[in-house]
């Protein structure tokens, strides 16, 4: 989790993670995927879930932004992927009603897959972002891994020595 000198809450059921804001009392972003409680999926099915926003009154939200997207990790640059973007924005016109969950979905991809190399390790997530109207962020995200690629230390120990 990042920490943007908030703190953890209580999690709500069949929600994954949740952010409490410090600087918006009480102001939660929740953020859940369906089915899955192992959040393994694999390339061409379904990922969709939902979003909840608790105690953050409409005026007070300039846009939420979901994406799914993958990233890598270790030697070298990190790279960075978006598979998937949705934007709603008060200023556009959408309607961000907080009292009600928003709704996400998508068809995954054929690569990269989710991979525990030694040397590189690609990652997959859903992340939310709410951008609030005094210029503060609320953040969160859910891993899940894409394929089903074993790590490279179960592959090494599973040789004979």
């Amino acid at each position: 989790m990042y920490a943007f000198n908030g703190k953890v809450s209580k999690i709500p059921s069949g929600y994954e993670w949740v952010w409490e804001s410090s600087t918006l009392t009480g102001a939660q972003v929740y953020l859940r995927l369906d089915g899955r409680g192992n959040r393994q999926y694999f390339p061409g099915e379904t990922l969709a879930g939902s979003y909840f926003l608790e105690e953050i009154r409409n005026d007070l939200i300039d846009a939420v932004e979901i994406s799914v997207l993958w990233y890598t990790e270790g030697k070298g640059s990190r790279d960075l992927g978006i598979h998937a973007f949705w934007r709603r924005s008060n200023k556009a016109g959408d309607w961000i009603d907080p009292r009600r969950p928003g709704r996400f979905s998508t068809t995954l991809p054929n690569s990269p897959l989710s991979y525990q190399g030694i040397l590189v390790k690609i990652y997959w997530c859903v992340r939310i972002r709410v951008f609030l109207t005094n210029g503060k962020e609320l953040f969160e995200e859910v891993p899940f891994r894409l394929g089903d690629i074993p790590d490279v230390r179960t592959l090494k120990s599973d040789q004979p020595t």
